[in-house]
């Protein structure tokens, strides 16, 4: 294990050879292209490749609407006030205190809205909360500034570093260059990793998440999935990715001085190539043989 980005002495050079040892697993998944990435200047959401960021991302619609209707209803309603009942067109001001109707009206609409709203909340949040069986489990670890994954089906682990963690987390030529020998842009700076967490396309995949150190969050914007990272406690999460592709996220809870240095990055591949890079990543991790899981089953 590499020290901290703070820690570290190691000169730019070496990093590459970190670089390139540490993606020997991943040389078998081939070209993929990134899909879940920020867009410098962008507005809006990334495209949704599962159905819980596609319920987020249309929960969202919804409430703008409902909020921009009432901003409007709002906006329109003091003008009329301003206009019809100033000083002018009123010098002798009404002396009445009390609008029953009015009053019940103003408490009973947003209790309506709310219900509305929870209505169809509730069933999203939900379906984020119960967690499915899944066919893949992976095990997420925060560190102070990295991550750590662990398989535990297949009982091996690795870190994963963002490119350019041993350059003092700057973007010099040496990073560049290794960026482009991982198959990434040189855009792809702060946001792609070392190593990458592997998955199929088209399975429900279990993330567990917790840290070592201080809170942290993993998150995946393109999957909607967001999940805190606290030290002693193992919390939950899930998807299930329908295309194939990159995808970044990054750390979202403030964990430190390099908090900005700790990305995600995911491959979401075929159920063939997954297969693949599963044995291989046993092979490299020293992790246990599914031909020993195929032995014991019978």
């Amino acid at each position: 294990m590499r020290f901290s980005t703070l820690k570290s002495g190691l000169p730019a050079a070496l990093a590459g050879l970190t670089v390139s040892g540490a993606a020997l697993a991943q040389d078998a998944l081939g070209d993929l292209e990134v899909k879940g990435a920020p867009t410098p200047g962008g507005l809006g959401f990334q495209p949704a490749v599962t159905e819980l960021a596609r319920d987020l991302q249309w929960l969202d619609g919804m409430i703008n609407v409902i909020i921009a209707a009432i901003v409007l209803f709002v906006t329109a309603l003091m003008v009329w006030v301003v206009v019809r009942f100033n000083r002018k067109r009123n010098p002798e001001p009404a002396g009445f205190t009390h609008n029953s109707p009015l009053e019940i009206a103003w408490t009973v609409v947003p209790i309506i809205i709310l219900i509305f709203i929870g209505s169809f909340s509730l069933p999203v949040l939900f379906k984020q909360q119960i967690i499915p069986e899944g066919d893949v489990t992976i095990k997420a670890i925060g560190n102070q500034w990295y991550w750590s994954y662990e398989y535990p089906d297949h009982e091996f682990a690795f870190d994963s570093y963002m490119i350019g963690a041993d350059a003092q987390n700057k973007l010099t030529p040496e990073v560049e260059a290794q960026l482009i020998e991982a198959g990434y842009e040189k855009e792809h700076f702060l946001l792609a990793t070392d190593t990458a967490v592997v998955v199929p396309v088209n399975k429900t995949i279990v993330v567990q998440v917790t840290a070592a150190d201080v809170i942290h969050s993993w998150t995946i914007p393109a999957f909607g999935v967001k999940q805190d990272g606290v030290p002693g406690r193992l919390a939950e999460l899930w998807f299930k990715a329908e295309e194939e592709g990159i995808y970044f996220g990054q750390c979202s809870e403030l964990c430190g001085i390099a908090h900005a240095y700790m990305p995600i990055t995911v491959k979401v591949v075929s159920e063939e190539a997954y297969e693949a890079w599963l044995d291989s990543a046993i092979e490299e991790y020293a992790g246990k043989p599914r031909n020993l899981d195929v032995a014991s089953a019978e």
